[in-house]
């Protein structure tokens, strides 16, 4: 009698643990779930941010936007046909160097007009 009592007492202390083994499997697969399940949450929420961005994005790289902003705090005005100059006013090819070894000097000595450069406008009153 007492190996058939003793059979039974490892029986049942192998039946709880293993029903034990079996609560904290599925103790940690509901922790497992929830993680998951946040992260899910986490992931539709940073889809959900960049769709926000990508849409003010669009909204701020509208060219009609952009457009209206420039006109109005950008003072340009189009190109006037005074303000090309003719191939006649560019300076020629870099001298060799003078006694100084300055190629610029030498530029600069030579030159018996403006640089090549339109002079400004007075300013209007």
């Amino acid at each position: 009698m007492t190996l058939i009592r003793c059979l039974n007492v490892t029986v049942v202390a192998a039946l709880v643990l293993a029903a034990v083994y079996v609560y904290k499997i599925k103790f940690e697969s509901t922790v497992r779930a929830a993680q998951v399940s946040k992260l899910q949450e986490d992931i539709r929420r940073e889809h959900d941010k960049i769709a926000a961005l990508r849409a003010e994005w669009s909204q701020l790289d509208n060219p009609g936007r952009i457009q209206h902003i420039v006109t109005r705090y950008l003072p340009l005005r189009p190109l006037e046909a005074t303000q090309l100059d003719s191939f006649d006013h560019l300076p020629t090819r870099t001298p060799e160097p003078g006694e100084d070894g300055d190629p610029i000097a030498t530029i600069i000595e030579r030159m018996d007009g403006p640089t090549g450069s339109i002079p400004s406008r007075a300013p209007a009153r």
